[in-house]
């Protein structure tokens, strides 16, 4: 992969991964338009480099509420910080399961499986559609909540189910505002990617080729811009109702993906 590559990816997965339209899915297809030819655990560390890149630009946008967060915990009292911890770590469950026990299996869904990417994102479309017809409430995120959000997270583990477009369209059914859903979707994610990075790192499973430093240090940068944009955009449209129109554009996608499969 060269560096222009790596950059065009860095910007898809940036904006991806908040926008409700399936950062993985769009990295399978663009890696397909593109030509990409790495072996599947290249492919996937590259996808995991991205991932980090988008999950730091998320700290820096909700960068108030994550130090609120932090003070919070180490007043080491039952406080409204310390509980949507406990909420988090409980969203966090079934993914890091799957994650853990079923690692390798799901390393196929992310070698060129465009035909699978196109039926997951009109999936994503129904969802993200479903929930823009939802009234809104001012409920919050509950424990039980929580824990079915983190189901809709292990799900959109697959390429083709957006993981923003999942859990905040599954919060937003739970009848949670808006706003908290989104803000909820967005943080629940870090810590699952923070924790796989340093994993894969223990593990020795993340090794850089002198060769391909220059392009991921350019996707990186280019994820972690296009996720500071995309970031403040998509907050602003969960609370505008505006869901529908990536609804839309999911099912067009998905479409074409199914199409391109069978067909390209």
């Amino acid at each position: 992969m060269d560096t222009i590559d790596a950059i065009i990816l860095g910007i898809v997965q940036g904006l991806t991964e908040f926008l409700p339209v399936s950062s993985s899915g769009h990295l399978e297809l663009g890696k397909a338009i593109l030509g990409d030819n790495s072996i599947p655990e290249e492919s996937l560390l590259f996808t995991v480099v991205l991932h980090f890149a988008t999950a730091l630009s998320t700290l820096v946008v909700f960068r108030k509420d994550v130090w609120d967060i932090i003070k919070g915990l180490f007043q080491f009292k039952w406080n409204e910080e310390t509980q949507f911890s406990l909420k988090i770590i409980i969203s966090m469950i079934p993914a890091a399961l799957v994650g853990f026990l079923l690692e390798d299996f799901m390393e196929v869904f992310f070698d060129g499986a465009i035909f699978i990417v196109g039926i997951m994102l009109i999936v994503t479309a129904v969802l993200l559609y479903l929930a823009d017809m939802a009234k809104t409430t001012p409920k919050g995120v509950s424990y039980r909540s929580a824990f079915v959000i983190g189901m809709a997270q292990m799900v959109a583990m697959l390429p083709g189910i957006s993981r923003s477009g999942a859990t905040i369209s599954t919060a937003v059914l739970l009848g949670i505002d808006k706003t908290k859903s989104a803000r909820f979707s967005f943080l629940m994610v870090v810590p699952l990617i923070l924790g796989k990075v340093t994993k894969d790192i223990l593990s020795g499973d993340i090794s850089f080729e002198s060769a391909q430093m220059g392009a991921m240090g350019a996707g990186f940068v280019a994820a972690f811009i296009a996720g500071l944009v995309a970031c403040t955009w998509m907050i602003k449209l969960v609370r505008q109702s505006k869901l529908t129109y990536f609804a839309i554009y999911c099912f067009i996608v998905g479409l074409i993906a199914i199409g391109w499969s069978i067909w390209g």
